[in-house]
């Protein structure tokens, strides 16, 4: 099944956008707090636990909405949960910008991938916990392309797993580099 990108945002699809995002921005506060207070900053690792609880109770109220959308629209739902999940779900900070480094995002990216606080790992990990959670495996009575997004959603995990296995791979091989940001006034970080 080939997806392209929605020509246009539904509630279904803003839906899945939300319940993946909201548990993302979760698991990516909640280890910001940890590093911090590894860190010895607990300001820093108080202020992430608490936002990464409030992303926790967004996550529940749209997953919670999408399940009843599965209960009582499945085949509607799944093309949902299949047109968003097969276009990649980019979370907002895709569109940051310093004024100064066009690769910004990227090069972010990369840090948090090293540091672990949002891996490809994490996105396979969210993508499992929502085929879980909304039971798509499971599900019957779908009609049409709704069959081909439900195998399509519930076979993704291994694909980006694969994928990690990739990148974990050339990281390996690399070699490090340094990257300046300027929120760290230009400080160089080594990678």
């Amino acid at each position: 099944m080939t997806h392209s990108l929605a020509t246009e945002i539904t509630p279904y699809t803003g839906i899945v956008y939300t319940s993946f995002q909201e548990r993302a921005t979760f698991i990516t506060h909640g280890k910001t707090a940890q590093l911090a207070k590894q860190n010895g900053d607990p300001v820093l690792a108080r202020i992430c636990g608490t936002i990464a609880a409030d992303e926790k109770r967004h996550e529940n109220a749209y997953q919670k909405m999408m399940e009843k959308l599965l209960e009582v629209d499945p085949t509607d739902a799944m093309l949902g949960i299949g047109d968003m999940l097969g276009q990649n779900i980019r979370m907002p900070a895709q569109l940051m910008y310093d004024g100064e480094n066009p690769n910004l995002f990227n090069h972010f990216s990369i840090v948090t991938q090293k540091l672990g606080v949002y891996t490809i790992a994490d996105y396979a990990d969210i993508l499992e916990f929502l085929i879980e959670r909304w039971k798509l495996e499971k599900l019957v009575g779908l009609i049409g392309k709704a069959h081909e997004a439900q195998d399509f959603v519930c076979r993704l995990p291994r694909k980006i797993r694969k994928l990690q296995e990739r990148v974990e791979e050339r990281a390996h091989k690399m070699k490090p580099q340094t990257m300046h940001f300027s929120w760290t006034f230009n400080k160089e970080v080594t990678l």
